[in-house]
């Protein structure tokens, strides 16, 4: 059998990187920058106020108190947005908001609680230091300053930086499209009364949630039964549109394998030395890439977790694709097959450092990996574990 290492790289090498390309701003939450940003202008642009109230000179308030407040004449109101050059004369005010731009000569602002908030003549209770609540051209940033590396994913903040800087479009590594197909004659969709012996299709919503969850793109998630022309002809309809094709189900031994009978001379079928998910293919659909997954809904989803997530993050930039691996210390007991890494659903208490197995290892207990916080993998030469033993776990909190 294949080891978990070797299909990795079997997959890895057939996802592939798209060209970086220039994407509206609004669109490239969670992408990752394919080149440095470089501040094409200083932020803030211009001195302007950091409060609402009265631009003045420092050494005019100087004397101001409770008691003995300084009146000024206010000469100018300056909203923010005001775009005309203002200069304030000595033994005067203007009043100004926060973000105005800052009249020349001043040098500090009085903040309007200070004050008795008056639009001709102000009466000033408080000094003012020079310098106070002024915000300087270019104190965070300077036009010329790389502020943000390619290889950078680009967060909630990252884009305001950007869009403070006037930039409308960033060059970015893009989403991969992907294609998910559920196979299996039994399914049947949400809504629709069940016959004897059919179940409701979990596997495309599932694996379709893991590829948005991981930065992909889901251009379709079909299902079709066991009949191989028509399997085909969903495949090659969406197919043109994708970037990568995962599919899950009709990859065991038995009869009616559909996706195995339809892509056998396209697709390498394999068994791989794990559980869940041994049965496993890689291959292409002409120049699509094409991972054919186990039709169990854990197998189906532990195998994109294995195989396809990090290498599709790869492929979208991300500098850490993988999950997050940790040792914990086990609470229990736990056997497991020779010459196969299993894969146990499990919860992780990172307070006190200890894992605990959750639920069967069985592929279809579904219930128990929606509650799981990790995966526990133990190793394919180890057959039991004792508690207070220490396990490695993929954390998929």
């Amino acid at each position: 059998m294949r080891t978990v290492e070797e299909h990795q790289r079997v997959v890895a090498g057939l996802i592939a990187a798209g060209t970086p390309t220039r994407l509206p701003i609004a669109g490239t939450l969670g992408l990752v920058l394919a080149e440095d940003i470089v501040a094409p202008l200083s932020l803030p642009g211009f001195d302007n106020s950091a409060m609402d109230g009265y631009a003045v000179y420092a050494e005019d308030v100087a004397a101001a108190t409770e008691d003995a407040p300084v009146l000024l004449p206010v000469v100018e109101d300056i909203p923010a947005g005001r775009t005309d050059a203002l200069t304030l004369i000595p033994g005067t005010a203007h009043r100004i908001m926060t973000g105005a731009p800052l009249p020349a000569g001043a040098t500090a602002v009085v903040p309007v609680e200070a004050t008795d908030g008056a639009t001709e003549t102000v009466a000033i209770r408080k000094p003012a230091n020079a310098g106070q609540h002024l915000r300087h051209a270019g104190e965070d940033v300077t036009a010329g300053t790389t502020v943000l590396r390619a290889g950078a994913t680009l967060t909630p903040a990252a884009l305001g930086l950007a869009a403070a800087l006037g930039l409308g479009e960033l060059t970015v590594h893009p989403r991969r499209r992907v294609l998910v197909m559920s196979t299996g004659t039994e399914l049947v969709a949400p809504g629709t009364p069940l016959q004897p012996g059919q179940i409701y299709e979990s596997n495309a919503v599932m694996l379709a949630a893991a590829v948005v969850d991981a930065g992909g793109e889901v251009v379709a998630s079909t299902m079709t039964g066991d009949d191989v022309d028509t399997f085909r002809d969903t495949l090659h309809r969406h197919a043109g549109t994708a970037d990568l094709i995962i599919t899950t189900g009709g990859v065991s031994a038995g009869a009616y394998e559909v996706v195995k009978d339809a892509l056998g001379g396209e697709v390498e079928f394999v068994k791989v030395a794990m559980q869940p998910g041994m049965p496993q293919g890689a291959g292409r659909v002409g120049t699509t890439p094409i991972i054919t997954l186990p039709g169990n809904p854990v197998s189906s989803l532990v195998s994109f977790e294995v195989f396809v997530r990090s290498a599709l993050r790869a492929a979208m930039g991300v500098a850490q694709p993988d999950r997050p691996r940790r040792t914990a210390v086990l609470t229990e007991d736990l056997t497991s097959p020779r010459g196969k890494r299993q894969f146990r659903r499990g919860v992780y208490d990172p307070d006190r450092g200890e894992v605990t197995s959750y639920g069967p290892p069985a592929s279809h207990h579904l219930r128990w990996l929606a509650s799981a916080n990790c995966l526990l993998e133990i190793g394919e030469d180890v057959t039991e574990l004792a508690a207070g033993s220490e396990v490695r776990l993929w954390d998929l909190s």
